[in-house]
C-alpha cells in the first residue's frame, strides 16, 4: 500500500466535510443553549482548518479514518444543564445523519459511476453515517456517553463518573477486539441502505 493513494482525492474532501459539520453542530447547539465557549475559541465556523487535529488527519492515511479536535463546551453555561447536554451531544451525530441522507439524495439524483463527484458523494455518505453511529456509542469520550449521562439519575451518575476515566481505554480495547465493528458495520450498513431507499423513492 502506498502512503499517498489516488483515492485520497475524494476521501479527504468527504472526511473534512463530515468532521467539520459535526463539530460545528456541537458548537452551534451549545451557543443556542447559552454557552459561548466554542464561539470565543473561534470554533463556531465551517472552516475545516479551525477543526483539524494533526493526529486525526495523519490517521486518515494510516487507518483510512480520522477525526477533528472536539469543540470546547462548558455545560455550566447551559440554560438547562441536562437538556442542553443532551441536545449538544446529539447535534454532532444528528448533523452527520442529515448530511448522509443529503448525500444519498445527491447520488440518486445525479449518479455518474467512476466520476469524482460520485466518489466524493459515496464517501460522504459512508463517513457521515459511520461517524454518527460510532459517536452514538455510550462510551467516553464519544457523544453517546454525554447523551447517556443526561438521562441517568444522580446515584447512577456517581457510578458512571467513577469509570469515566477508563472509557477511552475500554473503547480502544473494544476496537482492537473487533467488538465495535461487530455492531457498527451492520447498523451503519442498514442506515445507508435505508437512506438509499428513501432517496430513490423520492427522486
Amino acid at each position: 500500500m502506498t502512503f499517498f493513494s489516488g483515492d485520497l482525492l475524494y476521501r479527504i474532501p468527504a472526511l473534512l466535510i463530515a468532521i467539520t459539520f459535526h463539530e460545528y453542530a456541537h458548537g452551534r447547539m451549545a451557543y443556542a443553549w447559552g454557552d459561548p465557549t466554542a464561539k470565543l475559541a473561534g470554533r463556531l465556523t465551517l472552516n475545516p482548518l479551525a477543526h483539524l487535529d494533526p493526529i486525526g488527519l495523519l490517521m486518515l492515511w494510516v487507518v483510512r479514518f480520522g477525526w477533528a479536535k472536539p469543540v470546547p463546551i462548558d455545560p455550566r453555561n447551559f440554560s438547562d444543564y441536562r437538556k442542553g447536554l443532551f441536545w449538544v451531544s446529539l447535534a454532532g451525530p444528528g448533523m452527520n445523519l442529515l448530511l448522509g441522507l443529503a448525500s444519498a439524495f445527491l447520488l440518486a439524483f445525479f449518479n455518474r459511476p467512476g466520476t469524482i463527484y460520485t466518489l466524493i458523494m459515496e464517501n460522504l455518505l459512508l463517513y457521515n453515517v459511520y461517524l454518527a453511529v460510532f459517536n452514538i456509542i455510550p462510551l467516553p469520550p464519544l457523544d453517546g456517553s454525554k447523551i447517556l449521562t443526561s438521562f441517568l439519575p444522580d446515584s447512577a451518575l456517581r457510578i458512571y463518573y467513577s469509570i469515566e476515566p477508563y472509557g477511552p481505554f475500554i473503547l480502544i480495547l473494544l476496537l482492537f477486539l473487533g467488538i465495535i465493528s461487530f455492531v457498527l458495520v451492520p447498523v451503519a450498513s442498514a442506515i445507508i441502505k435505508l437512506f438509499y431507499f428513501i432517496a430513490v423513492l423520492f427522486t
